[in-house]
């Protein structure tokens, strides 16, 4: 997930100036002079949008300017703003975190990565291949952040092993694709799931702020629409990395005693370990199984419905249910100094300022939906309506992908979400068309170091430079638009019942200017 980035103290002081510069110039020039709220909040957004860019102040600190400037600027009451930070998808942030942290702490995840490996393992093809797919799995669920941090230190172990044999330089292609594959499963793998990363939980919430009568978007329904695009990527990723652009030479051969010793190491599996495997399992079947599946002409029942009222419960009662088991549990490994498998320890290693993030992104919405600054902007891009849907997906695949490369995925998504949802409306598309495809987009930037986490804790391996990882991402970056494009105009139309061509009931209101 990418949050935090580096810039140089020069530049964040050129954005610290750029930003409060373009906000008093937004403030005396209003964009509206009809709507006094919604040109507030557009100096609010381009203040936000440009400290979020060049990292003038911290990511979670700009998030937190809405509950000042809101009040202070006559766009929301303090009241109406602050609970706008905390809510069900933060439920579910929080609930889902608690269980990876949980996998982290008794070395589930290590021993969950090792086994996939184990058992995909063979040639050096075969080896990228286990450490890619065992590396999105647990992205899918964790942290890719921790994912990667986790990965790196085996997959060098092999580097190492291979080095010393063959050389540095004859193990060279292995070892740029082992560790361009553990940046690239952990971001393919994130993108599968709601909790994945960031960017998914961050549309599900300002979906609901911006179309409160619409339906939900569930865990399942995501999952299937996403998890083809995953696979298909990384599929393609694999074949990038080890048949076209670092294909190994013939007499590199891998002892396979590294993995085999890594994973001798954990022993025998512990009751903790059993414990949060159980969890774990039970909470993805959960969420997956939660509300109706349309698979084709099968309808698979969610298990709410035998509950009074289904609508009473959503993903993150079920994260934070299944999360607090783990509290209840006493631990067996009492050298650990545990008492519980999941003990108060956990709190504080929360990622507090990704919370905070996602609030900012949340109150520019409900500010968005509010003012009718949404429908202001949207109003710009009519001339997009007479584009092809496909070409418009296609067009805005590519400037989130590209965008990201540079930028924070969840800060963009959160910035780009609520404008896109306008002008889907005034383009006669429905939001989702557009939102979709962008959130997704979002987290498959591959080109760059500092596009995410998991690129930059490989590159800082010393295994690989810019340009291998910008030769090979280039061309993932181009096939993810493709890709994305069309499993959402053809799997994604029939999971979310969408017509394209057609803007639903529940979304016709944000084409009618600002709430009263």
């Amino acid at each position: 997930m990418a949050v935090e980035r580096q810039s140089t103290s020069k530049g964040r002081a050129l954005g610290l100036w750029l930003g409060l510069g373009a906000f008093v110039l937004l403030l005396v020039f209003p964009v509206d002079a009809t709507n006094e709220p919604a040109s507030r909040l557009a100096a609010v957004a381009l203040l936000m949008a440009i400290w979020w860019v060049t990292d003038a102040i911290p990511l979670f600190a700009t998030a937190l300017l809405p509950l000042v400037l809101y009040p202070l600027l006559g766009i929301m009451s303090g009241h109406d703003t602050a609970p706008i930070y905390f809510n069900s998808t933060i439920v579910l942030f929080l609930g889902g975190f608690m269980i990876a942290l949980t996998m982290e702490k008794w070395n589930l995840h290590r021993r969950i990565a090792l086994n996939i490996i184990h058992a995909v393992g063979g040639g050096p093809a075969r080896i990228v291949l286990g450490f890619m797919v065992a590396a999105a799995f647990l992205s899918m669920w964790i942290s890719n952040t921790a994912t990667a941090v986790m990965m790196v230190p085996i997959g060098l172990a092999i580097c190492l092993q291979i080095e010393s044999e063959a050389g540095r330089e004859g193990a060279h292609h292995l070892s740029v694709g082992l560790m361009l594959g553990i940046a690239y499963g952990c971001t393919v793998g994130g993108l599968t799931t709601l909790v994945g990363t960031p960017p998914n939980l961050s549309f599900v919430r300002i979906f609901q702020i911006l179309f409160p009568d619409a339906p939900a978007i569930a865990f399942g329904q995501w999952l299937i629409m996403a998890f083809p695009v995953g696979v298909i990527m990384l599929v393609v990723a694999w074949l990038l990395i080890t048949h076209v652009f670092h294909r190994v030479p013939e007499g590199v051969s891998i002892d396979h005693k590294v993995v085999e010793k890594e994973r001798q190491g954990l022993g025998g599996i512990s009751f903790e370990e059993r414990v949060v495997l159980g969890v774990f399992a039970a909470t993805a079947l959960l969420w997956v199984f939660r509300v109706d599946l349309q698979l084709g002409f099968l309808t698979v029942p969610g298990w709410s419905r035998l509950l009074p009222d289904p609508g009473l419960i959503d993903d993150g009662t079920v994260a934070i249910a299944l999360a607090s088991v783990l509290f209840l549990i006493p631990a067996r490994n009492r050298s650990s100094g545990a008492t519980r498998v999941m003990g108060p320890d956990v709190i504080p290693r929360l990622p507090w300022n990704i919370v905070l993030l996602f609030g900012g992104g949340f109150a520019l919405a409900a500010g968005f939906q509010q003012t009718g600054l949404a429908q202001l902007i949207g109003s710009q891009f009519e001339v997009l309506g007479s584009l092809p849907v496909f070409v418009m997906i296609l067009l805005v695949c590519a400037a989130l992908t590209f965008l990201t490369e540079f930028t924070s995925n969840t800060a963009t998504t959160e910035m780009i979400l609520p404008i896109l949802a306008s002008v889907a409306v005034v383009t006669g598309t429905h939001p989702l068309v557009l939102m979709i495809p962008a959130t997704l987009s979002a987290s498959c930037a591959f080109m760059m170091p500092v596009a995410t986490p998991p690129n930059a804790i490989v590159f800082g391996s010393d295994r690989i430079t810019v340009g291998e990882m910008a030769r090979t991402g280039i061309f993932l970056n181009l096939i993810g638009v493709l890709v994305i494009a069309t499993i959402v105009f053809t799997v994604g139309l029939a999971v979310f019942d969408i017509d394209p061509s057609m803007v639903p009931e529940w979304a016709r209101s944000m084409a009618e200017g600002p709430l009263q």
